[in-house]
C-alpha cells in the first residue's frame, strides 16, 4: 500500500508541477512587451503628374 500511495503522490506532484510551469510560461509571455510592427523593406511612391512630390 505504501508504494501505491507513493506512486499516486508522485503522479499528483508531477501534474501539479506541470500545471505550475505552464502558468509560469504564460505569465512570462504576457509580461514581454509587444514588438513594433516596422517593415523591413519600404518602397518609394513613383512620381507621376498627379503625384509630383518627393515620394514618401
Amino acid at each position: 500500500m505504501n508504494r501505491l500511495l507513493a506512486a499516486a503522490l508522485t503522479a499528483a506532484a508531477g501534474a501539479a508541477l506541470a500545471v505550475a510551469a505552464s502558468f509560469g510560461v504564460l505569465a512570462l509571455i504576457n509580461a514581454t512587451p509587444d514588438q513594433l510592427n516596422t517593415p523591413l523593406v519600404t518602397y518609394e511612391t513613383p512620381r507621376t503628374p498627379e503625384n509630383p512630390g518627393q515620394g514618401r
